[in-house]
């Protein structure tokens, strides 16, 4: 029996997976009010999106762009060319120690990235949690952005927590495990439902002045 791929999204069928969320969840209306209708957000796919997601833990944007210009400059976007590379280059890059050895072992899985294209969401995500440096929330941010997989969902993300504290009126920020168990009712529109999670999230942040992280 073949395995179901997980559905995409579309910038077209955004619009109408909005409409069908807010059938699911009528608060959600109030974050189309603020925000507007949410991107999609696409990003290419690939080990290069794997390494950018390394390169950008616990640093800003800026630093994080910064590295990855460098890396990009240097040709050191495909898996063959990081194993060819020394450590030292490696961190004359801005690669911390830990990251060169996170980016070298994703260079080493030699994961067949075109084939995760047709597996669904979870798949993916074991797939990709089982390398080094990649957590379950770049797996899954992976999955939504890079994979546009429709009913993929974040909920470990700082700021889709936050967000949904506000839109639902809870009296405190739900852990991992309560968002995760909170969005199961907004399945199978989760992915376009953190989207107006993270755009209500940021409007509300903008009109209090306080600058959205």
């Amino acid at each position: 029996m073949t395995r179901a791929s997980a559905r995409r999204l579309s910038a077209a069928g955004l619009e109408e997976a909005a409409s069908a969320l807010v059938q699911l969840e009528p608060r959600f209306a109030v974050a189309l009010d603020m925000a507007g209708a949410p991107s999609l957000r696409d990003r290419p796919d690939g080990f290069w999106a794997l390494v950018k997601s390394i390169v950008s833990q616990q640093l800003s944007v800026q630093a994080a762009a910064t590295i990855a210009g460098r890396l990009e400059s240097a040709g050191l976007t495909v898996p063959e060319a990081v194993r060819a590379a020394s450590d030292d280059t490696l961190r004359g890059m801005g690669l911390s120690r830990q990251k060169v050895r996170y980016v070298r072992g994703v260079a080493e899985a030699n994961v067949d990235f075109v084939a995760l294209r047709d597996l669904p969401t979870a798949e993916v995500v074991d797939t990709l949690v089982a390398l080094p440096g990649i957590g379950r929330w770049t797996a899954e941010i992976y999955c939504m952005f890079a994979l546009q997989h429709a009913d993929a969902f974040a909920a470990g993300d700082l700021a889709l927590q936050e967000g949904a504290r506000m839109l639902l009126g809870l009296d405190d920020r739900p852990t991992e495990r309560q968002l995760r168990t909170l969005a199961e009712a907004w399945s199978p529109h989760r992915g376009t439902a953190a989207r107006l999670l993270w755009a209500y999230y940021g409007a509300a942040k903008r009109r209090e002045g306080t600058p959205s992280t």
